[in-house]
């Protein structure tokens, strides 16, 4: 068992929390039972690592049995140790250490995709990892973050994720302008999300949701620029029917993901 929290291992896994770090040794962290077991049954191969402390593991059976069938060793360390390497303040007993594995832009588009999400200067972790569930939830084929985005190894972003990190392509680095127009090069419509944009039901009426679908979201704070508003195809809002000032982006972006959604299977 692990127990000096002071040690190079246990330091080196601490550090994945520092984006020096995870592009130094191209590896991320990873918390809690939920994502690990994401990764175990998904992505297995991606592991490096695996730590738990005995009473986490005897709590999650099953992340023991994954383990051992992927032939991957757990192991054992001491709750302080445990707090030490984790990015969470209390963390849930269990930690991985995995490789990164972008996906390319050539090859998402290649796929023929119908729905994804491309994300243009989000800088909020928690909206990039809740975007990416929900791109993830509403069937969608990729997430393409740009390369002002917050890193997608960000330990707040796996999180946020809470697996689907493991479910589907996500591509990092492309400028926006390149990504629009490999999109449309691949047959995607650019629908651009923003307050200055049409009501969402116009959209919807013209039929132009069920089309092949690249959504942009930009900045939580400033949105979109004009110029990135010249690269879309519509620029659309999500109508606020009470009293709220605003949405959060993450929540609005789950909207417009799940209205292609509907109506792409409709």
């Amino acid at each position: 068992m692990i127990d000096n929290p002071r040690s190079p291992r246990v330091r080196a896994v601490a550090k994945l929390a520092k984006r020096d770090a995870r592009s130094e040794t191209g590896l991320f962290l990873l918390e809690g039972p939920q994502a690990v077991s994401e990764a175990l049954t998904y992505r297995a191969d991606l592991l490096v690592e695996l730590f738990a402390t005995p009473t986490a593991l005897e709590r999650h059976a099953d992340i023991a049995k994954s383990a051992a069938e992927s032939g991957i060793t757990v192991e054992f360390v001491t709750e302080v140790v445990l707090d030490a390497m984790a990015d969470t303040v209390t963390p849930q007993g269990i930690i991985a250490v995995c490789r990164q594995f972008p996906t390319s832009l050539k090859d998402i588009l290649a796929s023929g995709p119908r729905l994804i999400a491309i994300l243009e200067e989000v800088r909020d972790p928690g909206n990039a990892g809740t975007i990416i569930r929900a791109a993830d939830a509403a069937g969608a084929d990729a997430v393409i973050l740009s390369g002002r985005s917050v890193d997608l190894y960000n330990p707040k972003v796996v999180r946020a994720t809470t697996g689907s990190l493991f479910h589907l392509p996500v591509a990092v680095g492309s400028e926006l302008e390149l990504v629009v127009e490999k999109a449309k090069g691949a047959g995607l419509q650019v629908i651009a999300a923003d307050i200055k944009g049409a009501d969402l039901l116009a959209a919807r009426k013209a039929g132009a949701l069920a089309a092949p679908t690249a959504w942009l979201f930009g900045n939580e704070a400033r949105g979109l620029s004009d110029a990135h508003y010249a690269l879309a195809d519509w620029v659309i809002t999500v109508p606020i029917y009470g009293h709220a000032e605003s949405m959060n982006l993450a929540t609005a972006a789950s909207v417009c993901l799940y209205e292609s959604a509907f109506a792409q299977r409709s």
